[in-house]
């Protein structure tokens, strides 16, 4: 890793800005729209962090991934979680072989589709928790334990997951200690007609656009150090912690709303990442400083994931989202501005 002392923070971001407007021009030679979604997936990438995407089937979610990957010269791994899958399967394992020089028959691990730069957890929900918990280790620890020893994942490491949120016959739902190491959930929406029309004419003519990488690992492990350096006043952080703890029932800061509809919040976990996702931000935008409009543009993809609501709640129909954006109010009145019109 490099030392902060010799980072120029703000010469890595001036070159990463120049080649982030090709990045983005290839990223919509191919995906229509979605750009608050790509930005958001940038923004988990630049953090060294992992980020799950959920929409209903034909909304392009591998598709944008996969095209993603492809502008970065990184090692890409997609897995396709199925409910037969075994942790073995993407781990990886021992498997008896001959030495050639002896003669004898010893083991060997062979690794497996986790041991990748990018790695596509494609329907993830679509397998069993067994499976699913074989990669806890992988995403907070970057490494893999396969037969009593462990083995260290390449790096950069990212976990860019999709699920679909309708259809439930067949899955299993993550559980909170791993929905909690997605540092970002996006959601992808149905997109307007002008775009939905693009959709269509790219896919039945002939339209065919190269893309070509932009980034390379190198490159982005020294973007992480520079987001990590950009700075943020004590007020942003005050900011960002008083909204996270804003969430929980059982604080001094949770409101009557939050304690009538909210069974649990988030951890301090999610004060992390709303930090380190609105330096990215802050860095996408040309900005070498935080403010708190970048805390609250990421408090929907950093919260959403991280709070339970009461079952009264959820039978009224109330949403995770419209608890954060109820609290962003709140705290906009109290005179801290909540940059969401």
């Amino acid at each position: 890793m490099i030392p902060p002392s010799v980072i120029d923070e703000a010469g890595i971001i001036d070159r990463f800005r120049e080649r982030f407007g090709s990045f983005g021009a290839q990223m919509a030679g191919v995906i229509v729209g979605l750009e608050d979604v790509i930005e958001q997936i940038v923004i988990s990438i630049l953090c060294g962090g992992h980020c799950i995407l959920e929409g209903v089937p034909g909304l392009a979610k591998t598709k944008l991934i996969s095209t993603l990957s492809g502008l970065m010269t990184l090692d890409f791994r997609r897995i396709q979680f199925t409910p037969d899958l075994m942790p073995g399967d993407i781990t990886g394992s021992d498997v008896l072989q001959e030495d050639q020089t002896t003669g004898k028959r010893v083991f060997h691990f062979l690794p497996g589709p986790l041991f990748a730069n990018i790695v596509l957890a494609d329907e993830i929900n679509r397998t069993p928790p067994k499976t699913q918990s074989a990669l806890l280790e992988a995403m907070e620890e970057r490494q893999l334990t396969v037969g009593g020893r462990t083995y260290a994942l390449p790096s950069p490491f990212f976990v860019l997951a999709t699920q679909n949120p309708i259809e439930q016959e067949g899955t299993y739902p993550l559980p909170e200690a791993q929905l909690d190491r997605f540092m970002l959930k996006i959601q992808l929406g149905y997109p307007g007609e002008a775009e939905e029309i693009e959709v269509a004419k790219r896919a039945t003519t002939g339209y065919v656009f190269e893309t070509r990488p932009v980034l390379s690992g190198e490159d982005l492990l020294e973007l992480r150090q520079a987001v990590r350096g950009v700075p943020a006043g004590e007020q942003v952080y005050q900011f960002a912690a008083g909204l996270a703890r804003a969430t929980r029932p059982g604080a001094e800061e949770a409101s009557a709303f939050v304690r009538e509809n909210v069974a649990w919040g988030a951890g301090p976990r999610a004060t992390i990442c709303l930090m380190l996702s609105a330096k990215a931000r802050a860095v996408l935008r040309g900005r070498y400083h935080v403010t708190t409009e970048d805390v609250a543009a990421m408090a929907l993809p950093v919260l959403r994931h991280r709070l339970r609501l009461t079952f009264t709640a959820e039978s009224a129909g109330l949403t995770p989202d419209a608890v954060i954006l109820e609290l962003l109010k709140s705290l906009s009145v109290r005179g801290v501005r909540s940059g969401r019109k």
